[in-house]
């Protein structure tokens, strides 16, 4: 006869525990974006690059290019969400101040703040945040001038790391896919969310139109990362 091998009653509930916890790590959560972004390309064309399987999470990642300006944004933003059959667990406007009037720029954000809806605005121009991977700027620039800063920040990078005397340039493009992994290779992205971090604290007025530079993308791009404690605490709470 087969000998009978008795289990202690708490150590098995012991071992189901720590397997129950076990699978709750390892099991994926679908998580959904939705990005309306203000340029058609460029900005889409940066989100859409971010990787969709992060940590326990598969993020679905819809980018909606609209080439309109601010508060036209956000009203499509909240079009968009209302008429979708999906329901999303983070919603994003994103948009530049460039020379949008202090009204628009202002009451664009009050706009979406009351239709719950995040903002990723910059001041002055998205090329801001690409910036802030190589230096901390606290003085304001025009989007021309963001785009020499970026092309010698980059191409000094690319010198150091280039065995050949003469290599290729960067030079910059507006609507290029190659952004994200660019600024993977060349760039340092922890830098810049703490330099975003930094020019924050430099305003303490709701006159978001003079607070010059300055950027708030480096929000969404935790929240891509799994990095966001709000947002992954409103992804477990939901899928208690």
């Amino acid at each position: 006869m087969a000998n009978i091998i008795k289990i202690d009653n708490a150590i098995l509930k012991r071992h189901n525990r720590v397997e129950k916890k076990r699978k709750e790590r390892n099991r994926e959560v679908r998580v959904y974006f939705l990005i309306v972004c203000e340029g058609e390309k460029t900005e889409p064309n940066y989100f859409k690059s971010f990787k969709t399987n992060v940590k326990s999470f598969i993020f679905t990642i819809d980018t909606l290019g609209e080439g309109s300006n601010t508060k036209d944004l956000v009203k499509r933003t909240i079009k968009a969400r209302d008429n979708s059959s999906q329901i999303y667990d983070s919603i994003w406007a994103v948009f530049d101040r460039d020379s949008f009037s202090p009204n628009n720029f202002n009451g664009a954000i009050e706009l979406a703040n009351n239709n719950n809806i995040k903002v990723g605005w910059s001041n002055e121009a998205f090329e801001l945040w690409y910036l802030l991977h190589f230096q901390y700027r606290n003085t304001s620039m025009s989007r021309t001038d963001y785009k020499k800063a970026i092309e010698e920040e980059i191409n000094n990078k690319i010198v150091e790391q280039s065995k050949s005397k003469n290599p290729k340039k960067f030079v910059y493009k507006k609507n290029s896919e190659e952004m994200y992994s660019i600024l993977e290779k060349y760039g340092n992205q922890k830098f810049a969310i703490t330099n975003a971090e930094k020019l924050i604290k430099n305003h303490n007025c709701n006159n978001y139109s003079i607070h010059n530079p300055c950027t708030r993308i480096h929000l969404l791009v935790q929240e891509l990362n799994g990095d966001s404690e709000e947002l992954n605490r409103q992804i477990k709470e939901r899928n208690e």
